[in-house]
Order: structure tokens, then C-alpha cells, then sequence
């Protein structure tokens, strides 16, 4: 309860959040319990440091091509079938040589994952990302921006330019503003990873200070780890929040 007596945010919207997703899309928590056989082969993480050395661990191997592709068999389908508790949420960008799962090497019901161009966010993105913590404790929110960014470079070169992009296309220029303003202030030989990587920290903090997920933070129930992938070697690097 909170302290004028009512329920609490967080609780409201757990119990409103999980409800809500049952009847659409039958994702939430089902009275059926999974069979004794039907384990998962890993448990699930249940802290932000663990949490986060499991992503390590499955970057590591994606780097060397030693993959394990945990969770991507017919047992592991029916164990999350009737109930889901992911131990991550992921805000990448849409570009199609990112893809969380597969860069962390891990598989069905193991991250909440969220993509837009260059991560911009707004309030329904904002919302999704909170989603697994403030409902079922998912210990661990990354924010992965990336090497050679085309929404970012679009995007630094709409504002540089005072030329606006088609249709919905400036509503991500719009959003990536900040981090424009930030690239330009540190300067540096290439501004466009400059703003990509700007982007990245700007969101973490921005998620980790909020009035739904910063208590969470401060109580050490979730870490919001800021990280930039190479498309290169395909290592993770992180920026910012790596949980101790």
C-alpha cells in the first residue's frame, strides 16, 4: 500500500499488466504448472549480476562461434508455454544485424525484447521495457545501441542539415535529438558513433532514474546496463551500469 493508503503503482500495475496480457495474448502466468520433466536446462538468473553474466557469457560464445543455442527445443517450448519469466528485457535497434538472442546466445523465454530505430523511446517503448520488472522482477534492463547505426546517422544528418525525414520517420530524428546535442558538445572524429553511443547512456539513465524503475535500482532488484555492439567482432562492449 502506498503511504495515502491506496495500492501501490507498482502493484496496480502488476496485477492490471498481467490480467490485461492473459486475456490478449495468453503470455502471463497460467494456473497450469509445467512437468517435473519439462525443466529448463539453466535456472533462471534472479539477481542483476547474474542476470548480466549470463548475457557475458552467451556474447563470449558468440564471438568465438562455440554456441550452445540454449532453449531452442520442443521441451523448452512446452516448459514456457503456460508461463514465461524472462531474466532480461533488451532496447535494441531494428537493424537487422542485431538480433538480441541471438548475440547473447540464448532462446524461448529468456529476454523481453524491444526494438526500434536507434532506440528511440517514447511512452509505449517506455512502458514495454518496464514491463518484465515492475511485473514479474526481471533483475536486468539493457539498452544496446550499435556500430554504423543508419538511424542514427539519418537522423544526425536530418538535424545537421535542417531537413526533415519523411512520414514517421521524424518522429526517431525527434527522439534522438538529445543525443545529437550531446555529439556535438564532445566533438570527436566520427560524431555519428559519437551520438550512437550518446543515445545509448542518455536512455539507460534516463530508464534508471525514473519514477517506476529507479526504486528498483536503488533497492538492488534491477540494474539498467548501457552497452554498444560491434558489428565487427561482434563483442558487446558495456558503457554504463554494469551490475557488481
Amino acid at each position: 500500500m502506498g503511504r495515502d493508503g491506496q495500492p501501490d503503482r507498482r502493484s496496480v500495475l502488476a496485477g492490471g499488466l498481467v490480467v490485461a496480457t492473459a486475456a490478449l495474448v495468453g503470455c502471463s502466468s497460467s494456473s497450469a504448472a509445467p512437468s517435473p520433466t519439462s525443466a529448463s536446462p539453466q535456472s533462471r538468473p534472479i539477481t542483476p549480476a547474474a542476470a548480466f553474466a549470463r548475457l557475458v557469457d552467451g556474447n563470449e560464445r558468440w564471438v568465438s562461434g562455440d554456441l550452445q543455442h540454449p532453449d531452442r527445443d520442443p521441451t523448452r517450448r512446452e516448459f514456457v508455454a503456460q508461463k514465461q519469466e524472462p531474466f532480461g528485457s533488451v532496447l535494441a535497434c531494428i537493424d537487422s544485424r542485431v538480433p538480441p538472442e541471438l548475440l547473447f546466445d540464448t532462446g524461448l523465454g529468456d529476454l523481453y525484447v524491444m526494438r526500434t530505430g536507434g532506440e528511440a523511446v517514447g511512452p509505449v517503448v517506455t512502458g514495454s521495457v518496464e514491463y518484465g520488472p515492475m511485473t514479474s522482477g526481471t533483475p536486468l534492463i539493457v539498452v544496446l545501441g550499435h556500430q554504423r547505426c543508419g538511424a542514427v546517422e539519418a537522423s544526425y544528418k536530418s538535424i545537421r542539415d535542417g531537413e526533415p525525414l519523411p512520414g514517421n520517420l521524424q518522429a526517431i530524428v525527434k527522439a534522438l535529438r538529445p543525443a545529437y546535442e550531446q555529439a556535438v558538445r564532445e566533438g570527436g572524429a566520427d560524431p555519428v558513433e559519437t551520438m550512437a553511443r550518446a543515445q545509448v547512456e542518455l536512455t539507460a539513465a534516463d530508464l534508471r532514474t525514473n519514477q517506476d524503475l529507479a526504486p528498483l535500482v536503488e533497492k538492488g532488484d534491477l540494474a539498467v546496463v548501457g552497452a554498444y555492439y560491434s558489428l565487427d567482432t561482434g563483442k558487446v562492449e558495456v558503457l554504463s551500469g554494469a551490475p557488481s
